[in-house]
């Protein structure tokens, strides 16, 4: 059965909202037994990613382009401290999706650009990216997290676009369920 982690990095908290939000949803489509309890990035090591099957990992972006950490004036350590545990970690055949927060307004040419950040740390060590979303709705000059004209997964504004967050988390994870349980794969051979 698969095991799907979710962990954030926050400092004001919002990131850690939205994936109380995600849980709950995951929860009641697919139940407890495979969602864990959202874990603060800043309380685990590698070793507890490792243990699930699917990640879903989530971060703000500070100022232009930084992820969360005491780099980034936080008061506790996050995901710019956690990223160097990744060095040696294998995370092949693990599926990961990405949730991230952004101010278009504020800073429109780094746009939720630290879920590249993470996008690009775990692909690296053989995690499968799933899940994106549509740039349609947003206003915004410029975004790393922005791969072949679509987010490499779910951006947020809660400045800005707060009243659409609860349909945009429920639109991904319509995409990103199938794929991180593996579904998708099951359908695939039983078509073939």
């Amino acid at each position: 059965m698969t095991s799907i982690g979710i962990f954030f990095g926050t400092d004001s908290g919002t990131t850690r909202l939205i994936a109380k939000k995600i849980a709950r949803s995951l929860v009641a489509r697919i139940g407890e037994h495979v969602v864990a309890k959202p874990v603060n990035i800043n309380r685990v090591d590698v070793n507890r990613l490792l243990q699930h099957d699917a990640l879903i990992l989530g971060t703000p972006t500070y100022g232009k382009g930084v992820l969360p950490g005491r780099d980034s004036r936080n008061t506790e350590s996050s995901w710019l401290e956690f990223l160097p545990q990744l060095a040696d970690a294998d995370f092949s055949g693990k599926r990961i999706a990405l949730y991230g927060l952004g101010d278009q307004e504020e800073y429109p040419d780094h746009f939720a650009d630290a879920i590249r950040d993470l996008h690009d740390a775990f692909t690296a060590r053989g995690a499968t990216p799933v899940g994106g979303c549509d740039i349609d709705g947003y206003e915004f000059n410029c975004s790393r997290a922005v791969i072949d004209g679509r987010f490499i997964g779910l951006v947020l504004d809660q400045h800005l676009q707060h009243l659409l967050t609860d349909e945009r988390i429920e639109r991904w994870l319509d995409e990103i369920v199938p794929a991180l349980t593996g579904e998708t794969a099951g359908r695939q051979q039983a078509n073939g």
